[in-house]
């Protein structure tokens, strides 16, 4: 067997595997001998059929088979051992000889494209990092809806916006009479927040106890019967109903916000973590930061990749063996959408390039104590998303380990903890230009890119 690799210049290449028979014929025999004993020949005993007979049923597919383990094999060897840095995956050439059906010797050819050689001086590289002005508006806004959270329900005088109605239904007539033999109900409570029609909810708005209501059931939720049966008190097959009905106010039930004082902030905080408000003020803004470093971290990772990838420049790539791989990879990449996109894929592929020297200078590495973190901290900032700022240390934890155990998950999460600790590099070898911004020029940002 014969291994050569020839440069067809600086980022391209060819890999030839030659094979002679004396290379494969014993491992040949040996897999046919196994089929002899597994899959023995009518008229002969199990591992007695001649080989000759074998090779002349299954010798083509063996064959075929072992050429090709054989030939992945030393190819995957030879880059590894020759640490060749390689570019999607080799494809294999039109010249490759492999005639399965009388050849003895093979040649097969590899086309390869490889990274070039290059290096990335985080020194010398700026990145803003935005961190975002906590103002009183958005204290305001997190404090009123906590309140919200935790307040009570209790009669109210009018309908508003997150208002419960109460009341009693009658079934309509087309011409808006009461129906004789229609449906009655006695009770029941209906959501207008919730309905699906703008035009229904707007009949409730501002409406007092002891006021009536014409609106049609159906419109309010696209015709569920689920939420119509629970509507008009009716089992699910009996609620397909398309009239209006006139509803009869007996009560409005209104959100009352919780007041600030100390129950409130154990709600909202846990037992004595807050004892008064300029406390719960400073907490509440402290939280709110803390949430919004999640979009600083995430705009310093755009920030961070377009640097880097202007530091870097236009790397010499082996762009046409690139449209090739990419056109093999899906037969809906025709040549003419590969030379469209490949302009727009170039930079990603550099940054990927640049982001792998920076973990290998980083000597980024990722354990399960990464992962369980990273995992913990999704969990929080999901419950954090509801409004609630103090879980248990516990539930969360319990909710991360879930999370780990669960493949498709846990790949997401190792590849984001990989990212993670690469952005953190950047950030402490990097010249990071600090910024305080307000969330309007911060959201600005994000405008001006598009």
């Amino acid at each position: 067997m014969n291994v050569n690799f020839e440069k067809n210049g600086n980022v391209d290449g060819i890999i030839t595997i030659t094979l002679a028979e004396s290379d494969y014929a014993e491992k040949v025999n040996k897999e046919l001998k196994t089929i002899g004993q597994k899959r023995p020949i009518k008229g002969f005993r199990p591992g007695h059929t001649p080989l000759s007979l074998l090779k002349k049923f299954y010798g083509k597919q063996v064959l075929a088979e072992v050429v090709n383990d054989e030939i992945g094999e030393q190819l995957t060897k030879y880059i590894h051992e020759n640490n060749l840095h390689i570019l999607g995956e080799p494809i294999i050439s039109d010249d490759s000889v492999f005639n399965f059906e009388d050849a003895k010797d093979f040649v097969f050819k590899f086309e390869v494209g490889l990274a070039p050689e290059f290096d990335v001086d985080l020194k010398s590289v700026e990145i803003p990092y935005y961190n975002i002005e906590v103002d009183d508006e958005m204290y305001e806004n997190q404090a009123q809806s906590l309140r919200k959270r935790y307040g009570k329900q209790v009669s109210g005088e009018e309908v508003n916006e997150d208002a419960i109605v109460k009341g009693s239904m009658v079934e309509l007539n087309e011409d808006g009479s009461e129906k004789e033999d229609g449906i009655k109900v006695e009770s029941t409570m209906v959501s207008p927040k919730y309905f699906k029609n703008d035009d229904e909810k707007a009949k409730f708005a501002g409406k007092k106890v002891g006021e009536e209501v014409v609106f049609n059931p159906a419109a309010t939720c696209d015709g569920n019967l689920g939420e119509l049966g629970s509507m008009l008190n009716l089992e699910r097959d009996k609620a397909n109903v398309q009239s209006n009905f006139k509803m009869t106010i007996t009560d409005i039930l209104v959100n009352q916000p919780a007041e600030l004082g100390q129950e409130f902030f154990d709600m909202a905080f846990g037992k004595d973590t807050v004892k008064t408000e300029e406390e719960f003020k400073a907490k509440l803004k402290e939280d709110i930061a803390v949430s919004l470093k999640g979009d600083s971290n995430y705009r310093f990772t755009v920030d961070a990749q377009n640097a880097i990838v202007s530091h870097v420049g236009d790397l010499e790539l082996p762009d046409a063996f690139l449209k090739k791989f990419f056109a093999s990879r899906d037969e809906k990449n025709t040549p003419e959408k590969i030379e469209e996109d490949y302009p727009k894929m170039k930079p990603q592929l550099i940054w990927q390039l640049a982001k792998d020297k920076i973990a290998q200078a980083g000597e980024v590495k990722v354990d399960e104590e990464d992962i369980l973190k990273l995992a913990k901290l999704v969990v929080s900032q999901q419950f954090t998303q509801y409004g609630i700022f103090n879980a248990p240390e516990e539930v969360i934890e319990r909710q991360a380990k879930e999370i780990c155990q669960k493949q498709e998950y846990r790949r997401d999460l190792a590849n984001r903890a990989v990212d993670d600790k690469i952005y953190a590099y950047i950030q402490n070898t990097a010249k990071v230009d600090n910024k305080t911004v307000t969330i309007k020029e911060f959201n600005a940002l994000f405008e001006s890119a598009e």
